[in-house]
């Protein structure tokens, strides 16, 4: 009996599984193999590789316990691999992540050398990046318009596990996977976890995911971006979730599967942007070479701004952090201490449980003014009144900041106000963000 190899990445799944499904249809059985690849290891960090490891002991779940790990260069161990089990075709999910794709030519090379085809089928998104396109054929740059065609757009339905699925481990010994002690206290992880908080969500949390996605006090979003970051589940189930339902809520919630897509399609468009500015819209403007005793202030939450310190504290100890937060914290970094933004955005990736490379750096140059459709660089996000609006008793900021733990209601956002705000050693204002905010307003003036 011929056997096919299914190539594993960021796709750790068995349901909605379209490379699965290509892979069965060659009409043999299918051995599920991941690649422990040291480049890959060495750029994932302590976080995300803990998480990837307990990501791949719920995928051999999945898979019946029939998931091969192999540890090395992908293009080496998959020739041998396919070698071994006399294997043709060795599928996967489309990458399109710059050093994704770079590797996987690299592999395809190699495979070809055997005759050994590589076969792509289905990628990380509802609509592989490149698919949605205006009049002209090119690629939009801003999301208002790409959201209408991504949603008018033909959505590809949920792909169902064969039926007479066949699994094997081809006679090949699995590696273990790396010891990794979690240095945040993890989710729960899998396809199972996954597919159970998505059920909560709907239940509970969904139709009014228009407000309460905006109060980090609560804990009323999907937190589905870890599953999406390791390809548990796909987007595409979500929709089909969501489908039946109406209301903001339901409606608020795809434009964020949205903002998702286009921030994939702009670094498919784009491949430069994960790493420096995606547009020259600020170019020349004055960046400060932050000394490493006050970018520490930041990325450990002392910075004297308890609304943003409360989010860089939660980041360390959860590996994840509010959406409203990552924004109010890149502002800070960015435009209060004149920080250019790749320095935050790879301290978020060292960090994030789920990060993604399109959304992390996308969503940094959101704020920073540098990105696609972006937030103006004037817009300015003021730390004392985002956490007065949107921890209007200030529950988010007690819990992560236990020094203003006795400051009642909304007083917490400004301690310096307060008579006893600073008797618990909760440090002082690292700037004074009026000054700093006029400061970024005339180094934008001096690039005009």
């Amino acid at each position: 009996m011929s056997t096919s190899i299914l190539w594993l990445r960021r796709d750790l799944r068995l349901h909605d599984h379209p490379a699965l499904a290509a892979a069965h249809a060659d009409g043999g059985e299918v051995m599920p193999v991941f690649v422990l690849d040291p480049d890959l290891l060495a750029r994932a960090g302590e976080v995300r590789t803990a998480a990837l490891v307990e990501v791949l002991r719920a995928t051999d779940e999945s898979y019946d316990g029939h998931l091969v790990l192999q540890e090395g260069d992908p293009a080496e161990v998959l020739r041998r691999l396919a070698k071994k089990v006399g294997a043709t075709r060795v599928h996967i999910s489309r990458e399109t992540e710059p050093w994704g794709a770079e590797r996987d030519e690299r592999v395809r090379e190699a495979l070809a050398q055997d005759d050994v085809e590589l076969v792509e089928t289905g990628t990380p998104y509802v609509l592989g990046p490149g698919t949605v396109l205006n009049g002209s054929g090119n690629p939009y740059k801003v999301f208002t318009p790409f959201a209408k065609a991504w949603r008018d757009h033909d959505h590809p339905k949920p792909c169902p596990v064969p039926d007479d699925l066949r699994l094997t481990r081809g006679g090949v010994d699995s590696v273990d996977p790396p010891h990794v002690e979690a240095p945040v206290e993890l989710p729960p992880l899998g396809e199972e976890a996954a597919m159970q908080r998505w059920a909560d969500f709907l239940d509970e949390d969904v139709a009014g995911y228009d407000d309460g996605r905006d109060q980090p006090a609560l804990d009323s979003t999907s937190r589905m971006s870890v599953h999406l970051k390791w390809g548990v589940v796909h987007p595409r189930t979500l929709l089909a979730d969501l489908a039946p339902r109406r209301g903001k809520g339901v409606h608020t919630y795809v434009t964020e599967l949205a903002w998702r897509e286009f921030y994939g399609d702009v670094l498919h468009h784009n491949p430069h942007s994960a790493t420096r500015d995606l547009t020259d819209s600020l170019a020349g403007l004055r960046y400060d070479d932050l000394d490493d005793e006050t970018f520490s202030a930041w990325a450990e939450g002392r910075t004297g701004y308890p609304f943003v310190d409360a989010g860089m504290r939660q980041l360390l100890e959860q590996g994840w952090m509010h959406n409203r937060l990552r924004m109010v914290t890149a502002s800070f970094l960015t435009k209060d201490l004149h920080c250019w933004w790749p320095r935050g955005a790879a301290w978020f990736m060292d960090h994030l449980v789920d990060g993604d490379v399109a959304s992390n750096q996308h969503g940094w140059q959101w704020v920073a003014g540098t990105g696609t459709d972006a937030s103006p660089y004037f817009r300015v996000f003021n730390p004392v009144t985002q956490g007065e609006r949107f921890d209007p008793k200030g529950d988010y900021v007690r819990r992560w900041v236990p020094e203003l733990a006795h400051i009642p209601g909304k007083a917490v956002h400004q301690p310096w106000s307060h008579d006893e705000g600073y008797d618990h050693d909760y440090p002082k204002r690292l700037v004074d963000h009026a000054e700093e905010r006029k400061e970024a307003l005339d180094r934008l003036e001096q690039t005009r």
